[in-house]
């Protein structure tokens, strides 16, 4: 199953937050593919837009299988701050999915 998700990176942490995934740490990388995520990508709009997409049978227990994971909970609260509009939690707590309509395979 497909998944895409938003979130906003604040506009002064940009830079930062690039670099932060340009060496994303390897524990992190094996709890992602341990819990389920595949192809996995972020893309990120010059004005904080973050478009996620990952590839998963089920995206709610592979979210909720990360939360077991220590790693994550020291990689989320350290990108927390990075991120606009957050209602509760971090960020693993506000990837609401969106709903796909169309697709060309």
């Amino acid at each position: 199953m497909r998944t895409c998700f938003l979130l906003k990176v604040r506009k002064e942490k940009l830079e930062e937050y690039k670099k932060r995934h340009a060496a994303v740490w390897p524990e992190m990388l094996d709890a992602l593919r341990r819990t389920g995520w595949k192809n996995y990508s972020i893309f990120l709009r010059p004005d904080g837009l973050l478009v996620g997409y990952l590839e998963a049978e089920d995206f709610a227990a592979c979210c909720a299988r990360m939360k077991d994971e220590p790693i994550n909970e020291v990689w989320q609260k350290g990108m927390t701050p990075f991120f606009e509009s957050l209602t509760s939690g971090g960020a693993d707590d506000n990837m609401t999915p969106l709903e796909e309509i169309f697709h060309l395979d």
